[in-house]
């Protein structure tokens, strides 16, 4: 897993207008949680967060005020709906060697069995617990001959060594279903609809 380091200050303004004026200098206002420690109020360059970001569940390696040097993953992170830049970012404290609980992307490889079945991500990351320092990036699973009604469980998926499950071992992850079945069901909705239109 990547580390990149960023550097960070502290801040001492909080509301709406400070966060915007914030943002106006093209940085992102942002929290530090973790380790019973009060949350620390951060001012993180946009363009290097927005990059580090791209790799979900990346440790960052935080530079506060040049002088404190922390770990951190990020736990939420809130992006403008039309424009996507960032708003806000929740960071939580983490330290070499401990155990954190994260979710991970699913990521499918392989062509289902012919016949216009469709693949259905009922669980689109899956929850883990894995060393801080070593959080898969992602897990990929193989739909390759899958038919419908096919399903694949958390307990199928191969996790990367020092990683375990944070979700029940039955949990639907990935199904198969009939493309035939829910287009029928597409028709009979639309036809209702346009009964209750005449009505």
């Amino acid at each position: 897993m990547s580390e990149v380091k960023i550097s960070a200050e502290t801040r001492s303004e909080f509301g709406k207008g400070a966060a915007r004026r914030i943002r106006r200098d093209n940085k992102v206002p942002g929290v530090l949680y973790g380790h019973g420690s009060d949350p620390l109020h951060l001012t993180f360059p946009g363009h290097e967060l927005l990059l580090a970001l791209r790799t979900p569940n990346v440790l960052i390696a935080l530079d506060i005020d040049g002088k404190s040097n922390e770990l951190a993953i990020p736990k939420s992170v809130q992006r403008d709906p039309l424009k996507g830049f960032l708003e806000h970012v929740d960071l939580q404290l983490v330290q070499r060697g401990e155990t954190v609980t994260v979710e991970i992307p699913v990521l499918t490889e392989g062509e289902l069995a012919p016949g216009g079945n469709l693949l259905e991500h009922v669980l689109g990351t899956l929850p883990v617990e894995a060393e801080a320092t070593h959080i898969p990036e992602s897990v990929t699973v193989s739909v390759e001959g899958l038919t419908a009604g096919a399903s694949i469980h958390a307990k199928d998926i191969t996790l990367p060594k020092g990683t375990k499950l944070a979700v029940e071992e039955d949990a639907v992850v990935i199904q198969v279903l009939a493309a035939q079945a829910e287009e029928a069901a597409e028709g009979e909705e639309a036809a209702e609809g346009g009964e209750a239109a005449e009505a």
